[in-house]
């Protein structure tokens, strides 16, 4: 690993590194929080998830999460959405390729060379955070969009793995909106029922572990109708007795403004797990 950014934050530092991903077969970048009291020893850790067109750099400038994080004494991790590199394949618009992995590992050329965001998250970038970094094994993961639905997918299947979960403005029921359905057909192929392996609102229906999860979702959110739709993971979660809480919020958009807002909750939130 090489570390690219080093800055002090509420007695911490906030990094980013680069290292090589056998995961993705490229080069990537992850940010990593690190509070004052990793200073005494080992902590645990938030993976954050990002959305749409983000890289790691989005999360750390933009939440103010570093100041909760600190009060908490919790590292947090926030890796990149995609692959990156000139060999990796891309596609116009921004809800496909570079910087919309939909945490998932694809089976479909050109992407399955590259795009396995879901084997980068769950498996290989804890496994280098925890040898390099004095983090301790109690995790909790959350994000935003479509890193909020790769937050939920990734929790749901590995049950045990994480203390706790939550989302801001997820993408729940992907294999049914307009995004899911774009990338879920280049990334992973025509049969639906292999998506139905990234798709939280299939997952809660049998999920081996009953880990609440707590969702924050602006009412004014321009893609709430269209590409979210936060009560069909609720419906679904009420008739298998999984619970979900979910939090409409008055006047709240999709930005970073809503994010900032609640972002002290969620790492409240978290940060009661961790200590169990």
């Amino acid at each position: 690993m090489e570390r690219i950014e080093h800055r002090a934050c509420f007695g911490g530092w906030q990094d980013v590194y680069r290292h090589e991903s056998a995961a993705l077969g490229c080069t990537m970048q992850f940010a990593i929080y690190l509070p004052p009291q990793a200073q005494d020893g080992p902590v645990p850790v938030l993976y954050w998830l990002s959305g749409l067109t983000c890289t790691e750099q989005n999360f750390i400038t933009k939440a103010g999460a570093q100041r909760y994080a600190a009060e908490h004494g919790i590292a947090i991790v926030a890796p990149d959405t995609s692959p990156r590199g000139d060999e990796v394949a891309d596609a116009d618009g921004y809800d496909l390729g570079k910087g919309a992995g939909f945490y998932v590992n694809a089976t479909q050329a050109p992407w399955a060379a590259h795009y396995r965001m879901y084997d980068y998250v769950a498996d290989e970038l804890p496994a280098l955070v925890e040898a390099n970094f004095p983090v301790t094994s109690m995790r909790a993961i959350s994000g935003h969009s479509m890193g909020g639905h790769g937050a939920l997918v990734v929790a749901l299947r590995n049950p045990g793995r994480y203390r706790s979960v939550s989302a801001f403005s997820p993408i729940v029921a992907p294999a049914g909106v307009p995004w899911g359905e774009k990338a879920f057909s280049a990334y992973l192929g025509d049969d639906r029922e292999a998506w139905t392996r990234f798709d939280a609102s299939e997952l809660v229906k049998s999920a081996a572990e009953k880990l609440p999860i707590l969702i924050d979702q602006g009412e004014a959110d321009e893609f709430l109708d269209t590409q979210l739709k936060p009560w069909l993971l609720k419906e679904a979660a009420d008739a298998a007795g999984y619970p979900v809480y979910l939090r409409m919020q008055p006047g709240y958009d999709h930005s970073y403004y809503f994010i900032a807002s609640f972002i002290g909750e969620h790492i409240a939130h978290h940060a009661v797990a961790l200590r169990k």
